[in-house]
């Protein structure tokens, strides 16, 4: 009999590889930047697995595929393999990967736990019990065959013109088969390189699925289709008639790591900080800002616009696309305003969780706000009730007999420029510098807060029990979102940043007039902790099924009114160069934009692209001189009736807030928010004249009862503004004196002829300027009702100057804060709050009354 004819797989491996390489070139061709990923897992260091995986290193290399070797030590446990499978299952660049056997581990490792956490897509190996389960049922499109039969298989079509139906016998004792068998395979040369071959395959196979289903730079996201009802139901019943997706699919959807999400419960969960380091390299989405013309009582939809927006973007126009707002305070939600996320058919969801305690951001800022005012008052007590000598000993105890600064303390000394770290060496006079603060209690800035709406709480006297001997002073309660701990929140750029900000944070002044911050009083790194979960951004969702940020909610007064910095970094990352990130601005351009752009924009670095300007045909009516509304009565007729008269005198306001967006170089979209008694004449007018006066477009937009589809065509218009030309600049340089920058602010945006500084104001300027604080960037606390600083002058008022009452600094913030006449920073109850409606049904634990 003639010895077999032998098959040569290394022969057939060449060829197959330069097959692969040709399709890899392809691909690559075909889809810029796009490079075939392949991991190889090895736990321990058995001398046949390196050489093993050498080889396939070698092939992956000559084919264009980009191979990663992870080689664990033989100490590493189970669970840390699973954590490193599960990264790579997460990983996009990774398109197959195995696991190397056998393990080489001091540990037990159970290796079917193992194998079958590697996603099936990726399980090139073809090991998983899915991949079994698909083979076993023939499913071989949608499955990997393992490598080594695989091989033979190819091995064997390679001789199928050759057998003429012989029996192929497979891989025996060489020598003695070689002389009965047809055909056998050498060995070294024969199934080995098939295998790897046949691995290179299945790892090339798997981009190219991973190609057809996802598209680069394309999130693989699942939108909620709406059932759209008419007339509109009531804002929680179109909530709860939402099927929600688990917050963790979605997380997955938009390119999120499971080590990088912090889970609570099913319907939010908080990014870590890590996200954004990982994407550091990643070109940002386009920026847009919501803002509004100046607000009237009858709302202009700010909120539902910037949902409605980025449910059009995503669920309509399938692009990638992040809403960052802010998270509403608690104290009002039981007040007179009730709930506040979008509203109709465009809205975060769940409103409960987003309206209550949502992960407990506020709650941080409370305890931290409330720790700062605790150490205030026990430090004045405290150095009135001591000596020097007493109080130094008991602030740098002894401790099994050794003294010891501790580290915020030497930081003490080094300000005050003594330059020792032994307590015992301290003389007198340093030792007197060093304890003493010597707060004056007149100049206390820092307030406690509280998340209620509590009148009784605006001017209180503390310190009256007896154990405090008769130091009392009068003091008051702010609301929590009021803290500047909130406006650090939003303003932070890292952790480090934060411990920063928590530390320059001024609460008063010394009786010599030098500012006494919390680094002073020791507490800037316990607030730091406190803070530590409040920093990473909340994720939730749309009613349409698009990612939203909550996070972060100053004051829109005296603090700059805008989510997180944070929130829309890691959103304009995660969105990538071609998505867009949407968020939103308090109040009207006046306020809220002014400072999204001269402060937010000032310490981010982020250079915005759109403005959309919101206008509603009521609220210009109101602008143009129409009547008083009254809360609880009918709207007067001129508000449910076409009047183009009193629209186009109105339109005033409209107009000198896009000449307010346009001064900071950046294109506007006017949205027209339409409701249903607005007539088209009305609307085509405001649209009309938007576009004489400067705005790049302006639409009409249906969003409240039509969700994303009846803000299409807002969505269309801010994609082509994105596109558009802009020069980005800001109003003001910090270098300038503080008169000067509130005078820019008060001429060119609100209209003033000129400003006037009260003796209180030109003070604080002065002292400010003293202190080193004079380049802050400034913060307007005006009234919100009108351009000028009197609520009542509705339209563009002219002809006024603009008093200056006083000035405050929020220096840990990072912006002084001129007042405008006075601002409430706690609310009241009204004579029937929110809460007579709001209960809990005990059966289905559902809230009830809270919209």
């Amino acid at each position: 009999m003639a010895p077999a004819e032998i098959l040569n797989g290394k022969e057939i491996s060449a060829q197959i590889r330069a097959r692969l390489k040709n399709q890899v070139t392809q691909l690559k061709e075909e889809v810029p930047g796009f490079i075939p990923g392949l991991a190889i897992l090895q736990i321990g260091n058995r001398d046949d697995s390196n050489l093993y995986i050498k080889v396939k290193l070698k092939a992956a290399e000559e084919i264009g595929i980009k191979a990663t070797h992870i080689k664990l030590p033989r100490t590493t446990t189970e669970s840390e393999v699973i954590k490193y499978i599960t990264s790579l299952n997460e990983d996009s660049t990774i398109h197959g990967f195995l696991v190397q056997l056998p393990f080489d581990s001091e540990n037990s490792i159970n290796t079917e736990e193992v194998i079958n956490a590697i996603a099936p897509e990726k399980d090139v190996d073809g090991l998983t019990s899915i991949s079994a389960g698909k083979l076993a049922r023939g499913d071989l499109n949608d499955c990997f065959i393992p490598c080594t039969p695989k091989g033979c298989l190819e091995l064997i079509k390679e001789t199928d013109d050759k057998t003429n139906g012989r029996k192929v016998v497979g891989d025996v004792a060489y020598d003695e088969a070689k002389e009965r068998a047809s055909f056998i395979t050498p060995v070294p040369g024969g199934v080995g390189p098939m295998t790897v071959a046949m691995l290179m395959q299945s790892t090339v196979e798997s981009a190219k699925r991973f190609l057809e289903k996802f598209k680069p730079g394309k999130w693989m996201i699942e939108y909620n289709n709406l059932n759209l009802k008419t007339p509109v139901p009531s804002d929680i019943d179109i909530s709860r008639s939402c099927k929600l997706k688990p917050i963790g699919k979605l997380a997955r959807e938009i390119g999120l790591l499971s080590e990088e999400v912090e889970l609570y419960g099913e319907t939010k969960a908080k990014v870590l900080l890590s996200a954004l380091e990982r994407l550091r390299h990643r070109p940002d989405g386009k920026y847009v800002v919501v803002t509004g013309i100046t607000p009237t009582p009858l709302g202009e939809g700010k909120s539902t616009t910037t949902i409605g927006l980025v449910q059009a973007l995503g669920a309509h126009l399938y692009q990638n696309v992040f809403a960052c707002v802010r998270q509403p305070s608690q104290g009002p939600t039981f007040g007179i305003k009730g709930g506040a996320a979008g509203g109709g058919y465009s809205q975060v969801i769940p409103m409960e969780e987003f309206n209550l305690h949502l992960t407990g951001d506020i709650h941080a800022i409370t305890a931290a706000n409330n720790l700062v005012a605790a150490a205030i008052d026990a430090r004045i007590f405290h150095e009135l009730t001591q000596t020097d000598k007493a109080l130094f000993n008991r602030l740098v105890p002894s401790v099994n007999g050794v003294r010891k600064f501790s580290d915020i303390q030497i930081r003490r000394l080094k300000r005050l420029g003594i330059e020792k770290t032994d307590p015992t060496t301290l003389t007198d006079e340093e030792i007197n510098r060093f304890a003493r603060l010597d707060i004056d209690p007149e100049t206390i800035t820092w307030q406690r807060v509280l998340d209620t709406n509590d009148r009784f709480l605006r001017k209180i006297t503390i310190g009256q029990a007896p154990t405090e001997k008769g130091h009392t002073r009068t003091a008051q309660f702010d609301i929590s979102v009021a803290s500047e701990i909130m406006a650090v929140l939003a303003l932070t750029t890292s952790l480090e940043d934060m411990r920063e900000r928590l530390g320059k944070m001024v609460v008063a002044s010394s009786k010599k007039g030098e500012p006494v911050s919390a680094e002073d009083l020791g507490v800037s790194g316990a607030l730091t902790v406190l803070m530590k979960d409040a920093i990473k951004p909340n994720l939730m969702q749309t009613l349409e099924g698009t990612p939203v940020f909550v996070h972060a909610g100053p004051f829109a007064n005296i603090a700059h009114g805008n989510s997180s910095i944070l929130a829309d970094r890691i959103a304009l990352k995660l969105v990538g160069p071609e998505g867009f990130v949407v968020t939103e601005a308090g109040f009207g351009a006046d306020i809220g934009m002014e400072k999204f752009f001269n402060i937010k924009c000032r310490y981010s670095g982020l250079r915005p692209h759109v403005v959309v300007l919101v206008a509603t045909v009521r609220a210009l009516k109101m602008h143009g001189g129409g009547p008083t509304v009254t809360a609880g009565l009918p709207l007067p007729k001129a508000y449910i009736e076409e009047n183009l008269e009193l629209v186009e005198k109105g339109f005033s306001n409209l107009k000198k807030q896009i000449e307010n967006a346009r001064m900071f170089g950046i294109p506007v979209v006017v949205a027209v928010n339409a409701f249903k008694t607005d007539t088209e004449a009305e609307l085509d007018l405001i649209s009309r004249l938007s576009r004489e006066h400067g705005a790049f477009d302006a639409v009409k937009c249906t969003h409240w009862a039509e969700g994303g589809k009846g803000a299409l065509a807002l969505a269309q218009a801010v994609q082509r503004a994105a596109q558009a030309p802009s020069s980005f600049q800001l109003l003001y340089d910090l270098k300038l004196p503080v008169e000067d920058k509130i005078r820019i602010i008060a001429q060119k945006i609100y209209g003033a002829d000129d400003i006037e500084l009260l003796p209180e104001a030109q003070h604080k300027a002065e002292v400010y300027t003293k202190q080193g604080f004079g380049n802050l960037p400034i913060c307007m606390a005006k009234t919100h009702l009108s351009l000028s600083h009197n609520p009542e002058q509705k339209g563009v008022p002219t002809g006024f100057v603009l008093p200056i009452r006083d000035i405050r600094a929020s220096v840990g913030a990072g912006f002084l804060y001129p007042l405008v006449g006075t601002m409430s920073t706690m609310p009241g109850l009204p004579t029937r709050p929110c809460f007579y409606d709001i209960d809990l049904d005990p059966e289905t634990e559902q809230v009830n009354g809270l919209f």
